[in-house]
């Protein structure tokens, strides 16, 4: 297809001026968040973990710890334990966490927090803990139903005379077609099952299926015999469902013991509008009583004793652990002997440092010697010129950025001489100076742009002078 190009008549656009807007584009884009590439732990079949491998760069050692506790995880021989990741800021101990959830599974529970949480004007420390706990340990409820499943062919109330007055008619029953690959079945139904099918806004041609226990109605979506041609499309299409028309079908349904709670804690009142505001003025946090957990363990027993759940533990990931205190500390080993105790995994970067809540108790990490017992810890080491220089390639290439040539060098030496992070951060803001100069992709004089409009860490702390005040200048 042959295009012309149309020379430009309108004003110049200033430096600082904003960029105009992107064309209008179908495509969906997402947020990039900071551990976007991190897919798993790149480890081989053996366990030994690949240079490169599910968005990791170096750490071989600390991987290769983290799987030998996915496999220990796995096996149900964890419990009790926690994992301890301790190295400087910017080493990936958040990375690993969230690499050791992806190898668990994809519905397993991975809840992260910060040890400052904890501490809340609205509930108590030891709360939000056990809360943290309950919210990582998953439910996963397993039941086999007796359900009418096709294709609406024919919806068709009957109506008969209303018998409590002698003016109008009501619906007596309705009937019902419905299709499937293997054949079709016509159905008499409750009139009750017609007004949820109206709720439900169901015509000939959508997809539903019909509990038979509880006569509950669901909409899968419109049936793809009737797609049409149009770009823009506001249906769902699914396919005919395959098989009978009446089956037994498995549901699977995850939910956390936290949400259990939460639902327990919080029972609805009356629908008017009373009993809506009277809920929306009290507090937003409800403290969960340990009788009431109690009673949601015992329910949950009988649901696994039963074959119909099944316990799924979840990973909880405390970040700077250093922040709990002492009382904190003392509740987390109750937790952790706990019978239904998620996996455990703490991060910090400090090193010798007074425990939180004492006055002279010095412990490595912060953490009190009983706790730091029951931890495998593993330690995350540095990164060199060469893995800084592919980490930042690796985020280039998750935020769709172009790199000119010797911009990765650049960029690498400002990593080992400031940080990893900053190195990265750079990225973004290099890319919005090129765009705006017309470029495609980033040069090395839009980084040395950025190095001097945006300080690492290093160099501001350079422009403080001894007596607190700002010396001015880079260096």
């Amino acid at each position: 297809m042959k295009t012309t190009t149309v020379p430009s008549t309108s004003a110049p656009v200033a430096h600082n001026a904003m960029p105009p807007p992107p064309a209008a584009s179908t495509a969906r884009s997402s947020r990039v968040a900071p551990h976007s590439h991190i897919k798993g732990l790149g480890l081989t079949p053996e366990g030994l973990a690949l240079p490169d491998g599910a968005g990791f760069v170096g750490q071989t050692n600390a991987r290769e710890a983290c799987g030998v506790v996915v496999e220990l995880v796995k096996s149900r021989k964890f419990s009790g334990r926690a994992l301890l990741l301790v190295g400087a800021p910017g080493t990936g101990k958040t990375a690993l966490a969230l690499a050791v959830s992806h190898e668990l599974g994809v519905k397993v529970p991975f809840c992260p927090m910060v040890g400052s949480e904890v501490y809340s004007t609205e509930v108590k420390k030891t709360e939000v803990l056990a809360e943290a706990f309950r919210r990582a340990i998953g439910l996963r409820i397993k039941e086999t139903k007796e359900v009418y499943e096709g294709e609406v062919t024919e919806l068709t109330p009957a109506e008969a005379e209303n018998p409590l007055s002698g003016y109008g008619k009501t619906v007596s029953h309705v009937i019902v077609g419905l299709k499937t690959v293997k054949g079709t079945k016509q159905l008499r139904l409750d009139p009750t099952i017609y007004e949820a099918m109206l709720k439900e806004k169901i015509v000939v041609g959508d997809v539903i299926y019909i509990e038979a226990n509880t006569g509950a109605v669901k909409r899968v979506g419109r049936s793809d015999a009737y797609a049409s041609s149009y770009d823009l499309e506001s249906e769902t299409y699914v396919p005919l469902p395959k098989g009978d028309v009446h089956k037994r079908k498995e549901l699977v349904q995850d939910v956390t013991l936290g949400d259990l709670d939460a639902a327990n804690a919080r029972p609805q009142g009356g629908q008017d509008i009373m009993s809506v505001m009277g809920s929306l003025i009290k507090s937003g946090r409800t403290e969960v009583t340990e009788k009431l957990r109690k009673e949601v363990n015992k329910v949950v027993k009988g649901y696994v004793d039963q074959g119909v759940a099944e316990v799924v533990p979840g990973v909880v990931f405390i970040d700077e652990v250093h922040m709990l205190d002492i009382e904190c500390f003392t509740y987390l080993n109750a937790l952790l002997e706990s019978p239904m105790a998620p996996t455990v995994i703490l991060a910090t970067n400090r090193g010798n440092a007074i425990v939180r809540g004492t006055t002279d108790v010095v412990s490595p990490h912060g953490v009190p010697v009983d706790l730091l017992d029951r931890c495998l810890i593993v330690k995350t080491d540095t990164y060199n010129r060469e893995q800084i220089a592919k980490v930042v390639q690796l985020r280039a290439n998750v935020e769709g950025l172009k790199l000119g040539p010797g911009v990765l060098e650049r960029l690498a030496e400002e990593g080992e001489r400031g940080s990893m992070r900053y190195a990265i951060q750079l990225l973004t803001p290099a890319s919005i100076l090129s765009g705006l100069a017309g470029r495609n992709q980033i040069e090395v004089d839009d980084i040395g742009e950025m190095n001097e409009l945006f300080l690492d860490a290093k160099a501001s702390a350079r422009n403080i002078g001894s007596d607190g005040g700002f010396d001015g200048g880079r260096m």
